[in-house]
Formats: C-alpha cells, structure tokens, sequence
C-alpha cells in the first residue's frame, strides 16, 4: 500500500513538473495572444498575458490592411504559394524519391550523393544566380520563383525522407505488380503512393510550413503589396521611423498560425508516423 501510494505521488509530481514545463514554452504564444486584446498601452507594460480590458479593435483595424489591400489578400496569397509548393513538392521529391529507392540507372549512386550535398547547401548561396535567371524569365514581383522550383524536386531533404520511406516497403509488391502486368509507372502510382501515404503528408506539413512562415524569399522576389504574402504583410505594422501598430500586428499574428495548428492538428498521425519510420527503416 506504502508503495503503491509512493508511486502515484511520484507520477503527479511528475505530470506536474511536465505541465510546468509545458506553460513556460507555451507562455509565448499566450503572451502573443493574449496581446492581441491589449490596448497598445498595456501590451509592453504588463507581463501576465490576461488582458484586463478586452480590445477588439486591432482586429479590425490589422483585418483592414494596408493601401487599399485587406490582410485577407494576404491570407489568398499565402494559400496560393503553400499550395503550389506543397503540390509540388510532393509529387516530384516522391518521383525522384522512387527512382533512387527502386529503379536502376547509370550513376545513381553518384546523382544521389550529389543530391544530398544539395541539403547542406545554404539558400543564400544561390540567391543571386536564381535572381538573375527569374528575372531574366519575367518572374520577378510573381509567384512563380517561389512555386516553380518545388516542381524540380529542388529539396533534397523531402526527397531523403522519402527515399527512406519507400526502401523500408517490400519490394515482393513490386515483383507481384509486375507479374501482374504493371510497369514502373503503375507499380509508383498504384503501389508506392497509397503505402508512402505518412511520408508525403509529412513532406506536406513540412512544405506548407516552411513556405508559409517564410519571409527572406518572399521579400526578395514580391515587391507589389497586393502580392505581399502573410509575413510581409505582418512586416507592414512595424515602422522604424513611427510608432508601429503592435496590437493589430499581434492579433494578425495570431490568425496566421490558425492554418498551421489546424494542419498539424488534422494530419499529426502521420506525421509522426512517417518521421518515426522514415528514421528507422533504410
């Protein structure tokens, strides 16, 4: 009985513990949205996150936007890019992903050797070559510098993950589609696709992600506002030479990550799925 109770009031203390631990990474985020009902008098002042008057107004005012563009516009353009990424980032770094894993070719190992050093290759290193050639193709203030090059597989970590994935799937289902008629093009779509399932929802969340939250491309290649994407909208409420609209920023802020949560929240179970075998399968 004595050890018994000695084990429950270990496992509290422990929940406890963790839940503390939990508040203190969180309590950013509550801050920011607790923030976003502050008046701007009270966000920098107070550090409790609770507000003591409740401001809707930087709703209202963030929601309305700049020069004639509301954050809604924001908001399209940012689901534009992140699907037209997403897309293809999923549908080529799974192509090549399905070659290197199962198809034989000349210098394979060479081109998936020079394929992983393209992940420890910075994005800041290409920048001007990439600049010049967008611009050259009329590119530049569009979409397509940030959308085209996910349909190159260019990311050689979604196409690692993946190569990872496929390698742990038996290949007696390759041999069986093929005794039953089917070609490497049907054995990728009909037999590698459905089971590769959690690797690509993983390559999804992290393409969506990363394109959503990113502003160093966005800003080198949009410069019309009406073409501005969420985090160079969210840009637009800070001002080095005035007062910069902290409340409406906040509030801006916190309908942003809205897709995100919802995203991970929805497809958390494969994520976890195709991270945990993609690491141990290969």
């Amino acid at each position: 009985m004595d050890t018994s109770s000695a084990f429950k009031g270990t496992v509290i203390v422990k929940h406890i513990f963790i839940c503390l631990i939990a508040f203190v990474m969180l309590y950013p985020v509550l801050w920011m949205l607790g923030s976003s009902f502050k008046p701007a008098n009270q966000i920098f002042t107070e550090i409790w996150f609770w507000p003591k008057e409740w401001n809707f107004q930087n709703y209202v005012s963030g929601w309305s936007g700049f020069q004639g563009s509301s954050f809604a516009r924001f908001l399209v353009n940012s689901s534009l890019v992140s699907a037209g990424a997403v897309l293809g980032n999923v549908i080529t770094c799974s192509m090549a992903a399905y070659a290197f894993a199962r198809l034989n070719f000349r210098f394979k190992a060479v081109c998936f050797a020079l394929m992983l050093m393209t992940i420890m290759l910075p994005l800041h290193v290409t920048l001007v070559p990439r600049y010049i050639l967008f611009n050259n193709l009329g590119w530049v203030n569009t979409f397509a510098p940030l959308i085209a090059p996910k349909w190159v597989a260019t990311d050689g970590f979604f196409i690692f993950l993946t190569v990872q994935f496929i390698r742990g799937l038996p290949r007696e289902l390759d041999e069986a589609a093929t005794i039953d008629g089917c070609g490497p093009v049907q054995i990728f779509w009909r037999i590698i696709i459905p089971l590769a399932l959690p690797a690509l929802i993983t390559t999804m969340i992290f393409t969506f992600m990363w394109t959503w939250d990113d502003f160093f491309s966005q800003l080198i290649f949009l410069s019309d506002v009406t073409k501005y994407t969420v985090p160079l909208g969210l840009r637009l409420f800070l001002d080095s030479s005035s007062q910069s609209d902290w409340g409406p920023m906040f509030a801006m802020s916190v309908l942003s990550l809205v897709p995100c949560f919802i995203l991970f929240i929805t497809l958390q179970k494969y994520f976890v799925e195709g991270i945990a075998t993609s690491g141990l399968k290969g």
